[in-house]
């Protein structure tokens, strides 16, 4: 049989899928077309089911390329193997041709078909070949057999719930929600681990029986039987290649500008997000230089101008050329934290997903697909907390061992809690630093609520579920597997932990949410392999973050642009705390009747925010981070279960840990 061709087909969506463990309970469409409807808005063009006995995927299509077509599920030739894909294959075209010549036949031009032939030839070990962003499942039906798959940094999500009866998957959580008869039990260690970092790291949500598939890890699911997720890649900081300061110039601006090219795959139109910063700057430099016409770009600022990039992203769209749209974010802007907490599924605390939202929604309104700057900060050390904790380092190498346990540590452990001191002075976080190894003191950098602040906070019931949890050992096993030297630990951390479970987490809700697809070449795997091998002196060097991407890009962007001080894409939390979010803050997070009552000591929380709104100490995170913590508690407790909060220990391991 001849197939007729068609252009390639590339599209970002949604998926789920069921499979009962018993094989005597077929998959139930309306079930599957309910778990798709949950998440309808990763793929408003369209829904497409299969069902094969036991097993069922549902697929919801954004449309990016070829709208007539592209429909999933794909099949095999025999219709004994199905996938469901969300995400983009760079290589896509090159495997096909591979493929082909090995004899395998193609009805469409997709990506999505890709994966289903390579799994024919290689099984698991397909993701082996891939270079994209992604998440899938695959259901072969000759073995009985489930892949779930996820890219390598955790640019597409994945999660799996399972019990005695049936494995379910999803993008977002809501779709396994969706499913009758989900077990929701809150996970308290995942309470602490929020209040810890403002999002849920690692493998855990949440919900004590829903997963997360980490990034670079595939689960099959045979018969009925769970295997443990099995870790395929790790970006690797052990090894260190030589080089001048021109040649890894060279390397690395080839790699971005080839980066770039590769993901401008589309027939819409392509636009970026352009904050004002280095990294957007540049990928838009980069960007204008590819394509014919002027570019699509899209800023947010604040009123507030020690928040706003908005005159950065305006000077660099007239350098570029740029077809430039922006918008002002106003206190009023807190009315999206019902979609933060709709979104997002579960607590999460990063005030930046509300600029994201609303940049992401500017953005869907004039095209389909932009480009971002993500992944600059951690593949080439752009945070200046890098330039604080070297210091740090550089001052703990000359101390002796006796004086940093027997003085500092002590000294950090009954220092005042400072909260009149300004907070750039960090002197108790600077004593805990030094008296640490790099990894912990690591750790304790980028925890926003230290353990003597959450232990006040957590509610007696639900710490005592805790056993011993540490938040923070996540991060420092993730600082330690990187540790050629103390900046390679940090970068380690962060692309590990940080980037997957907060920053794209972000990206991706803020941006499915409006039906928009954002994608980051910084992020690209060769390029973040090649930044990894490069000396970290050419990422931090004399106190200045970034240096090489500096050194490349200062002359072709406006000027001074490069070198100024990193700004960040913030809310003004601590003072919209004072103002417009003080209602909130008082009829959610110190409500004694209030379901966060059950989480978190309601009168620690007033303390607080006594001090922040006195200015006698600067708690503006903590504070988000239970008002987002509260209102997903309330909408749950209210859409979920007339039951109340329930907490249970873990009573089984869990196969994704």
């Amino acid at each position: 049989m001849r197939f007729a061709p068609v252009i390639a087909v590339l599209v970002m969506c949604g998926i789920a899928g069921i499979v009962y463990r018993d094989f005597q309970r077929p998959a139930d469409p309306a079930v599957l077309q309910r778990m798709g409807r949950a998440i309808r808005h990763r793929g408003p063009d369209g829904e497409g089911v299969v069902c094969c006995g036991p097993a069922g995927l549902v697929h919801r299509r954004l449309a990016i390329i070829d709208v007539a077509g592209g429909h999933q599920p794909i099949a095999n030739e025999d219709d004994s193997i199905h996938v469901v894909f969300n995400g983009e294959i760079y290589n896509y075209r090159k495997l096909r041709d591979q493929l082909t010549g090995r004899g395998h036949r193609f009805r469409t031009r997709s990506d999505t078909e890709v994966l289903v032939h390579l799994y024919e030839e290689f099984g698991s070990d397909l993701v082996q070949h891939l270079r994209g962003m992604f998440a899938f499942a695959i259901w072969d039906d000759r073995r009985q057999q489930l892949l779930l798959a996820r890219d390598h940094v955790g640019q597409k999500p994945l999660y799996v719930y399972q019990d005695h009866e049936k494995i379910l998957f999803g993008s977002e959580i809501k779709a396994i929600l969706a499913h009758p008869g989900v077990d929701r039990t809150i996970d308290p260690a995942a309470v602490e681990d929020y209040l810890t970092f403002g999002f849920i790291p690692g493998a855990r949500s949440i919900f004590e029986k829903i997963r997360r598939l980490p990034a670079a890890h595939t689960l099959q699911v045979r018969h009925g039987i769970v295997s443990p997720a099995k870790r395929y890649w790790r970006l690797s900081f052990v090894h260190e290649e030589p080089g001048s300061d021109r040649e890894w110039a060279e390397r690395i601006e080839a790699a971005v500008t080839d980066s770039v090219r590769s993901h401008l795959v589309a027939d819409v139109p392509v636009g970026a997000f352009l904050s004002g910063g280095l990294d957007s700057s540049l990928i838009v430099s980069v960007l204008s230089g590819l394509v014919p016409s002027a570019v699509p770009t899209f800023s947010i600022g604040f009123h507030e101008r020690q928040y706003s990039e908005l005159p950065y992203a305006a000077q660099t769209a007239a350098h570029c050329g740029t077809r430039h749209t922006e918008q002002i974010v106003t206190a009023e802007a807190v009315r999206d934290l019902n979609d933060l907490v709709r979104f997002y599924d579960e607590p999460f605390a990063d005030a930046s997903a509300i600029p994201t939202m609303a940049v992401s929604r500017l953005a869907a309104s004039h095209v389909k697909v932009v480009l971002s700057g993500d992944g600059g900060d951690e593949a080439f050390g752009g945070y200046s907390r890098y330039r604080h904790d070297l210091k740090e380092a550089a001052i703990r190498r000359m101390l002796p061992m006796w004086f940093r346990r027997r003085v500092l540590r002590p000294l950090s452990a009954v220092w005042p809690k400072a909260d009149w001191l300004p907070r750039p002075l960090r002197v108790r976080t600077l004593l805990e630093n030094l008296a640490s190894d790099p990894a912990a003191a690591y750790a304790n950098t980028v925890s926003q609520c230290r353990r003597t602040v959450r232990r006040r906070l957590l509610h007696p019931d639900l710490a005592r579920h805790l056993s011993g949890h540490r938040p923070e050992d996540i991060v420092e096993r993730a600082c330690r597997s990187g540790a050629r030297d103390c900046l390679s630990g940090m970068l380690a951390a962060d692309t590990g932990v940080l980037l997957p479970d907060d920053f794209l987490t972000k990206v991706d809700r803020a941006s499915m949410a409006f039906g928009l697809e954002v994608r980051p070449p910084l992020l690209d795997v060769p390029l973040l392999e090649l930044a990894a091998s490069m000396p970290s002196s050419q990422k931090v060097r004399d106190g200045q973050t970034k240096w090489i991407l500096k050194h490349i890009w200062e002359s072709r962007l406006p000027p001074g642009l490069a070198r100024r001080r990193k700004q960040g894409f913030e809310l003004p939390v601590d003072e919209w705390l004072r103002g417009p979010l003080r209602e909130q803050i008082q009829d959610v997070v110190l409500q004694p009747g209030h379901p966060i009552a059950e989480c978190i000591s309601v009168r620690e929380a007033g303390r607080l925010f006594d001090q922040h709104c006195r200015r006698t100490g600067q708690h503006g995170q903590i504070l988000w981070s239970l008002l987002v913590l509260g209102r997903w508690l309330e909408t749950w407790a209210k859409e979920e279960t007339e039951a109340g909060i329930s907490f249970r220990r873990q009573a089984e391991a869990v196969v994704m840990s």
